[in-house]
């Protein structure tokens, strides 16, 4: 009976594992319908697909100056990043995440938010195949297009038509970097008008984008 029992959950395991490979290999050539975010927004969905080609490199650049320096060195993990933020949260304050964009890319379009240890082994696991299979440029594309960038809005291109009534095509550097500084919390921070702290960091997200540019941080989604 055990045996049985343990041959059931071993073929399981097996299914599953490679039920997650074909969706991945399958979201490498088409976009991703609907994530499990979207489904569970309450202020309904709000949504444009567009192919990276269609979206400027400010913006590119900004959300790399903003969330993640190391985009192109890592394998998808940038471990001094988690020792740092394991290090801050040990001493208490304000909690630090260490993840990657690859990261945030897998949970958004595989996972769900929140927290926890068996999210975060999905998130590890769906975050090493789509760097295996995707490449950086298609984490990219993806990233862009499944982010929530404002209340009942999704993605780089129905962002940038809410607050500023054009194509992601053509942002400004200062427009790209408010855009970068919401996505952590972008159903609380302002785009348009942002203040204080947020319009600080939003300014020296806006300074980056040159460094970006100038150290080439964002060459592995060009190649």
């Amino acid at each position: 009976m055990v045996s049985r029992i343990v041959l059931f959950l071993f073929k399981t395991l097996i299914a599953l594992l490679l039920l997650s490979v074909l969706l991945v290999v399958a979201f490498r050539f088409v976009p991703t319908p609907v994530t499990a975010t979207m489904v569970m927004d309450e202020n309904g969905i709000t949504k444009d697909w567009t192919p990276l080609s269609d979206i400027d490199r400010n913006l590119v650049r900004a959300v790399i100056a903003a969330e993640d320096g190391k985009f192109c060195e890592h394998d998808g993990f940038d471990r001094e990043a988690i020792e740092k933020a394991m290090e801050q949260n040990r001493q208490g304050g304000r909690i630090r995440g260490g993840s990657t964009i690859s990261q945030q890319t897998a949970k958004n379009v595989f996972l769900w938010q929140g927290g926890g240890y068996f999210r975060k082994g999905l998130e590890a696991w769906f975050t090493f195949l789509i760097e295996q299979i995707w490449g950086k440029r298609r984490i990219m594309e993806m990233y862009l297009n499944v982010a929530e960038t404002g209340i009942g809005t999704y993605g780089a291109e129905a962002g940038a038509q809410r607050y500023f009534g054009k194509s992601a095509a053509s942002l400004t550097p200062t427009e790209a970097a408010r855009m970068a500084a919401a996505l952590p919390l972008p159903k609380e921070r302002s785009v348009k008008n942002p203040s204080g702290w947020l319009r600080r960091h939003g300014n020296t997200i806006a300074a980056r984008i040159g460094v970006v540019a100038r150290d080439g941080l964002d060459d592995c989604v060009y190649r």
